[in-house]
């Protein structure tokens, strides 16, 4: 899996990158054909630090997430959880839509 950690308008530390690095790698366990994830952090939004999350899976499925707030780790982890939660409804709906019964009946 290909990660990329990106700052604008702010330094990426050691730590931030591990942190965002460990996070997102849980992510292929809710949807298997994730094959890039690509954080952004932009240290120059109004409201403090602005993290931005963008998931690329196969057959061009892609997943974005942001979250605004004063520390970095906590927005990390908050759009970590909602881009979870994301992949795991796409995970449900593909399984749903390929068990359906001969005329959508069940």
């Amino acid at each position: 899996m290909l990660f990329t950690i990106t700052g604008k308008h702010i330094d990426i530390t050691e730590a931030i990158r591990t942190h965002a690095e460990e996070k997102t790698a849980k992510l292929p366990r809710y949807y298997s054909s994730v094959n890039q994830i690509e954080v952004i952090l932009d240290g120059n939004s109004g409201a403090g630090i602005s993290v931005e999350i963008i998931a690329r899976g196969e057959h061009s499925n892609v997943f974005v997430v942001t979250e605004t707030g004063d520390d970095a780790y906590k927005c990390i982890d908050i759009a970590v959880h909602k881009l979870e939660r994301q992949l795991r409804r796409k995970k449900t709906k593909e399984r749903d839509n390929k068990h359906m019964g001969e005329g959508g009946k069940q």
